[in-house]
């Protein structure tokens, strides 16, 4: 993938749409003795969705399973679209933008399996995380240098800020702070 090709397709999102196991955690599932669901969420990651948001770039997080921890990582971060249990999620895609109103010429994905793909097929900018499924990388225009839940979703917030034209101003609020 070429970077001008990339650069012109996040130039334009207005939303990113993540998937859960395998993009906003490493796929691992862990359950302690009393039943309770256990993920791991990347701090850099949450951190360049914050930065999305401020930025005025909506997130959306589209999964096929249902857990309190996903609800409440999506509360701490603000995410106001949630649909979990979404076991057909174009279904949930195509609500999605109904509800914001946005294009999707000015949608962003991440993806890691084939469950995915028919959300990638649908957006501007659809990208698979460095470990995805071959399927899934096969269907992105851009695959992460970084694995899912070990800073993928960072990357990506990156690229559409920067090329959004609002990376330096978002740095700088740090650099001189």
């Amino acid at each position: 993938m070429n970077e001008p090709h990339l650069s012109e397709r996040a130039k334009h999102v207005r939303l990113l749409i993540l998937d859960v196991d395998g993009v906003m955690t490493d796929g691992s599932i862990t359950l302690d003795n009393n039943g309770n669901e256990l993920k791991s969420f990347h701090v850099r990651d949450g951190h360049g969705i914050k930065m999305l948001q401020k930025a005025g770039i909506e997130i959306a997080i589209i999964t096929g399973r249902t857990s309190e921890v996903v609800g409440r990582r999506a509360a701490e971060l603000g995410i106001q679209y949630v649909y979990q249990g979404a076991l057909k999620k174009a279904v949930a895609y195509e609500e999605l933008r109904v509800k914001t109103g946005i294009p999707a010429n000015e949608i962003a994905c991440i993806g890691d399996d084939i469950v995915d793909i028919p959300i990638l097929r649908r957006v501007a900018l659809p990208v698979a995380v460095a470990d995805a499924t071959e399927e899934t990388k096969a269907a992105a225009v851009y695959v992460t240098h970084a694995r899912g839940g070990r800073g993928a979703v960072r990357e990506v917030c990156e690229i559409i800020l920067k090329a959004n034209g609002k990376w330096e101003d978002l740095f700088d609020a740090y650099r001189h702070g």
